[in-house]
C-alpha cells in the first residue's frame, strides 16, 4: 500500500491483481475508518485439493480475499471520496477540506472547588 498527499488530497494505492472493480468494496465506517475489502468469485477448487500444502497465501489462496482498515485524517471530505481499479491497482482519492476550521482550543475555568 502507498499513501501520499498533495495540498489538495490524500491518495491511497493498493495492488489488487486479479480483482475486478466488482470484487472490491470501499466504504467509510464509524470513526472515520476507511475499509477496503476484496473477495474473488474465482473457483479455486484446484488450489484446495487434499494433497495441496500452502506455505504462503498472499494472492488470495485459501482466504480468497483481503481486508484493510485505515483511520482517516480529520481534513478528508468524506462525501467526496472516489475509488477506481485499473490495471490491478486500486486508487482511492480522499479530497481535503481546505476551509478554515474553528479552533479546538477551549479554555476551562479553574476554581478552588469542584
Amino acid at each position: 500500500m502507498d499513501w501520499f498527499e498533495t495540498s489538495q488530497a490524500h491518495f491511497i494505492k493498493i495492488n489488487v491483481p486479479g480483482y475486478s472493480k466488482e470484487d472490491v468494496k470501499v466504504q467509510v465506517e464509524e470513526g472515520n475508518v476507511l475499509v477496503i475489502r476484496a473477495e474473488s468469485g474465482k473457483d479455486t477448487s484446484k488450489e484446495k485439493e487434499k494433497d495441496t500444502v500452502w506455505h504462503v497465501a498472499e494472492r488470495g489462496g485459501q482466504l480468497n480475499g483481503f481486508s484493510r482498515e485505515i483511520e482517516l485524517p480529520d481534513d478528508v471530505k468524506i462525501d467526496q471520496i472516489k475509488a477506481q481499479v485499473e490495471n490491478g491497482v486500486l486508487t482511492v482519492v480522499l479530497p481535503k477540506d481546505l476551509s478554515p476550521k474553528p479552533s479546538k482550543v477551549r479554555n476551562i475555568h479553574v476554581s478552588s472547588k469542584l
